[in-house]
């Protein structure tokens, strides 16, 4: 029977370094890491002559979700030579904090890859697919009060739509679990969302990953004040939609307990989702993983030191990768304001060199503490390939392999068919493997 993952944090007092004082403060304060931590890359600068919004639509949930009515914003590209919506093609923005920038998420998804001089959404618009990127007032809320704004803009589509053409539904990241939830609520309420093809880009299905030691040392540096105005480390990770997403996560830096059911809101979700059937029926189900499907992933050794930092007389840190499972197995050191907090942690898989979607983690924290890191440290998994390809296993116990070969188990997955990359990419990365797949797949009549 799998034992349920658990942190736990030993607390000392630094021998002979008693409290910190104001000045010393004032130090950590200056050389804290910008805030929010871990948000991911999407939105790049915008070229001149970006192609610009037929239209904009303002939308608002029909319905709360915890007294909380969420908002949105939808940037409308009708196809080639369409005056009117045809086939319209909605797609949501995913995991990170605060609004939206549409023309970012434009930019970004249709700027000019390897392999091919025209963008991925350049594409489908010149396939006469007409593509609906949609946006949410706050990134970071619960899932499933930005589900109601999806539903807005599915109702919005269908209703501004010429033709009886089948919507196409979807999104990247945490948009690609907003706009499940959407459908399957739909569904249902038997709501008629019209929609013949949902499709998911490196969703976490089945949760993401941030590193447990990385999670503490966001909290552990907001023990310093923070300036008027400037968002503190780990608002990102203390929000809704991260708890909802995290396959592991803690509360604070002192924490010890569970961490795959450490918050209510999670374990809500999944029931939630149990409820609804998990995924929406009618539609024709897709999914790319930018983590590798063929068992390959970084050679990240697990519990090994992925690099330490000190300021002398402020403080000292410690993060080493995530143990593979064991039990009481050391996480990382933080060394400050008179406190010694050591972290280890059982039963927890060592996802960080796990084959998955990628961000630089390790990278940019240890390069805003300027603390050395190898080159090859820098990057480890966010979202795991077992995860984005919808692997039928419980995710509140990662009863599975994570290094399992996807590519060869698609009679397990709850997706009807999906495409992995051909390496382990970064997070929500535009490769031609996965673009090629998907125009071919959203272009078959």
């Amino acid at each position: 029977m799998a034992q349920e993952p658990r942190i736990d944090v030993e607390l000392t007092l630094a021998q002979g370094e008693g409290t910190t004082s104001t000045e010393k403060l004032a130090e950590l304060t200056r050389h804290l890491p910008p805030g929010p931590w871990f948000g991911t890359r999407i939105g790049p600068a915008r070229r001149a002559g970006e192609r610009q919004a037929d239209e904009v639509w303002e939308l608002r949930s029909a319905r709360p979700y915890r007294r909380e009515v969420a908002q949105g914003t939808a940037a409308v590209y009708r196809a080639d030579g369409h005056q009117r919506l045809r086939r319209p093609f909605i797609f949501a923005d995913g995991f990170n904090y605060g609004p939206s920038d549409l023309p970012g998420l434009f930019a970004y998804f249709n700027a000019p890859y390897e392999g091919s001089k025209i963008g991925f959404l350049d594409q489908l618009l010149a396939a006469g697919i007409d593509v609906i990127l949609l946006g949410f007032e706050q990134r970071h809320t619960y899932i499933q009060a930005n589900a109601g704004v999806a539903i807005s803009a599915i109702q919005r589509a269908i209703s501004e739509r010429e033709g009886d053409a089948e919507l196409i539904v979807g999104g990247v990241s945490m948009g690609g679990l907003i706009t499940r939830y959407a459908l399957a609520e739909m569904e249902s309420q038997r709501l008629d969302h019209q929609t013949g093809t949902y499709l998911s880009w490196d969703s976490p299905h089945n949760g993401a990953w941030i590193p447990l030691i990385l999670q503490q040392l966001a909290y552990f540096f907001e023990s310093a004040p923070v300036e008027p105005g400037r968002i503190k480390p780990a608002e990102l990770i203390r929000s809704p939609a991260a708890q909802q997403l995290l396959c592991a996560w803690v509360p604070d830096a002192k924490y010890s307990g569970p961490v795959a059911t450490a918050s209510e809101l999670r374990t809500q979700f999944l029931a939630e989702l149990e409820e609804l059937g998990q995924f929406p029926v009618r539609p024709r189900k897709l999914g790319v993983a930018n983590g590798t499907g063929n068992g390959t992933g970084r050679d990240l050794p697990a519990g090994a030191q992925a690099f330490k930092k000190q300021l002398p007389l402020v403080y000292y840190v410690e993060a080493n990768f995530q143990p593979d499972r064991g039990e009481h197995q050391p996480i990382g050191e933080m060394r400050a304001l008179g406190q010694v907090r050591r972290g280890f942690t059982s039963h927890v898989p060592g996802l960080d060199g796990a084959p998955g979607g990628i961000l630089d983690t390790f990278g940019d924290i240890a390069e805003a503490l300027n603390a050395e890191i190898p080159d090859a440290y820098k990057l480890s998994n966010f979202v795991p390939s077992v995860s984005s390809v919808a692997l039928d296993f419980d995710p509140a116990k990662w009863n599975i392999d994570p290094y399992e070969k996807v590519e060869a188990a698609h009679e397990k997955s709850a997706l009807d068919e999906y495409k992995c990359d051909t390496r382990n990419s970064e997070h929500s990365e535009v490769t031609r493997p996965l673009v090629d797949w998907i125009v071919e797949q959203l272009t078959r009549r």
